[in-house]
């Protein structure tokens, strides 16, 4: 007989918001419900009832998760960039990464059509929270403007890049990595702008 570990509420709920990510990944946002996720952890559906309230709870928690986690890396990536390590093209890429191949996309999308009108709040909170966070130590006028301006049209090439790129890449015969490029010669501008900086 198999004794279980007994996990803490917050180690319990990690376990849950691992399992559901791998869910999303794996086979997509409609496969993140309570049951699929309980049975992946070894725990019951009361359990996970107990910490998300409903499948609608879960799935914004693991998309204030992604955001979270997503944006902890933007950061660090723009941090490096600054300092001269890192590049802008690997903020680009984490950023439409999170959306497309981490389901971020798929997800907020699914949320949205199911009438979960406030889905991207967890996303909007995070990179809101990344882009005061990442502003200059002395801010110019126009630069948490422009920062605001550079974040909410790389989000919104990545996110629609996650939903239709492949398809309109495909029909218009486009390389794929057209939008990943535009928002890359974006940023560059705007670091070689904000912080005299060639990104």
């Amino acid at each position: 007989m198999s004794i279980r570990k007994r996990l803490t509420q917050e180690e319990s709920r990690a376990l849950a918001l691992e399992a559901a990510r791998a869910l999303l990944i794996e086979a997509g946002p409609q496969s993140v419900t309570l049951k699929a996720v309980a049975a992946r952890i070894g725990r019951t559906h009361a359990n996970l009832l107990h910490h998300f309230g409903s499948a609608s709870g879960l799935q914004k928690e693991l998309a204030r998760h992604l955001a979270q986690t997503v944006c902890d890396s933007i950061g660090e990536a723009v941090r490096a960039t600054r300092a001269g390590i890192g590049s802008v093209r690997e903020v680009v890429d984490l950023t439409f990464d999170a959306f497309g191949q981490e389901g971020g996309g798929a997800l907020a999308s699914w949320m949205l059509a199911s009438g979960n009108e406030d889905a991207l709040d967890p996303i909007v909170e995070a990179i809101h929270a990344l882009v005061h966070d990442l502003r200059p130590e002395e801010v110019h006028s126009g630069t948490d403007l422009a920062m605001h301006e550079n974040t909410f049209t790389l989000v919104l090439l990545a996110l629609g890049d996650a939903l239709l790129g492949e398809t309109l890449s495909e029909s218009l015969s486009v390389p794929r990595s057209v939008a990943r490029d535009r928002a890359e010669e974006m940023l560059t501008a705007a670091f070689q702008k904000a912080y005299g900086i060639s990104a």
